[in-house]
């Protein structure tokens, strides 16, 4: 039996040789902005990593919309500049298609990162900024947000539809509108943090307005041969909040905008929600419910999937149609080399390493023990 993880597939316009997408994760290493030769190794390395898409990290559309400092942006000429020059390096030496993650923070904003010691909201004296969100209601105790006015709010919708023409003129084959992990989209989307009286907040229908107005602007500014989506919430893991039923309604509407997937995640809103996140899969019946949900939308699902008998399982019971694979894929490079090797699928990295491959090598059974 051919594995189906390894099965190639199309996303939107784009072609893709099997259904592992590495996920975006921040790297808390760019300078203003501008990607450093760190990401350039980084999405180097993913890039040959077996997968059939790979996703680059959560990337601002505008200065005050990184989470810290040190995220990476896409709101001037130097920063596509960056992102292009490295997209062409890649070029020449994989095929693989790369994506980006285009993003606001929100009120989770002006942070700090782990990477330089420690998280939390950024002090004046580090540089804080003033975070926004739908309302004034702050994330934990942090700063409260101010809430987003007409101005603001056009204001952001353009700076999404800018990243997206500078992410398109940089070559990137696949954007991926990020509604999820707390930060603004998904702000707009959740009870908890969205207590707007306007025609922006209430009933879900009024909370999804901002989050769709958005993507109906970057899907009339993205290019239909290219692939498009968002990575969505499927629970807020707390009560009253935004639930799986209305992930279904939200992917349902995103579908109709001519999205062509959506990234099924959970979490991020509130810091005090209990998630089973070291339990293997467990986002997957999330992802599950929008696929039987809604027809005629790829669905990705991802979280703690480290095994490749796993990740075949997803894809082959329905859970999704591709799996995101985000540590597993730090912790080892070559994991859809791996993947296919357990799976009984040809070699998949580039040819330079083929020696390496279990059939021609007599020492791979000692590097890799049963």
């Amino acid at each position: 039996m051919s594995s189906r993880l390894f099965a190639p597939a199309k996303i939107g316009g784009l072609l893709v040789r099997n259904r592992i997408v590495v996920s975006p994760m921040c790297q808390y290493s760019a300078v203003d902005g501008v990607p450093q030769p760190w990401h350039c190794q980084h999405i180097g390395a993913l890039a040959l990593s077996g997968a059939g898409l790979v996703i680059v990290e959560a990337t601002g559309v505008e200065p005050e919309g990184r989470i810290s400092p040190q995220c990476t942006g896409l709101w001037n000429d130097a920063q596509e500049a960056a992102w292009k020059a490295l997209l062409e390096g890649v070029a020449t030496y994989s095929s693989t298609p790369i994506g980006i993650q285009i993003a606001h923070a929100g009120r989770k904003a002006s942070s700090c990162s782990f990477v330089h010691g420690r998280m939390g909201p950024l002090t004046p004296e580090e540089g804080a900024w003033t975070t926004c969100g739908p309302s004034t209601v702050p994330y934990s105790d942090w700063p409260a947000p101010v809430a987003l006015d007409r101005a603001g709010l056009d204001r952001i919708r353009n700076a999404f539809v800018d990243s997206a023409r500078r992410a398109d003129r940089a070559g990137f084959e696949c954007v991926d509108l990020h509604a999820g992990h707390g930060y603004l989209l998904h702000e707009f989307c959740s009870p908890l943090s969205n207590i707007r009286e306007d025609e922006y907040g209430g009933p879900l229908e009024n909370r999804l307005r901002f989050p769709l107005e958005v993507a109906q602007a970057v899907r009339a500014a993205w290019p239909t041969d290219k692939a498009l989506g968002a990575r969505i919430t499927g629970s807020d893991w707390t009560d009253d909040g935004f639930t799986p039923d209305d992930a279904v309604v939200f992917a349902t509407r995103l579908r109709d905008l001519g999205y062509d997937f959506v990234d099924v995640t959970s979490g991020g809103l509130v810091h005090d929600a209990r998630i089973p996140g070291d339990q293997p899969g467990y986002q997957a019946p999330f992802a599950r419910q929008v696929k039987e949900g809604v027809e005629g939308l790829q669905v990705m699902t991802v979280g703690m999937l480290v095994a490749p008998a796993q990740a075949e399982e997803a894809v082959r019971l329905g859970d999704a149609d591709f799996v995101m694979v985000a540590r597993a894929m730090l912790d080892d490079p070559r994991w859809g080399w791996r993947a296919a090797e357990a799976l009984g699928e040809p070699f998949q990295g580039p040819p330079q390493y083929a020696r390496a491959a279990e059939a021609v090598w007599p020492g791979y059974r000692l590097a890799h023990p049963k």
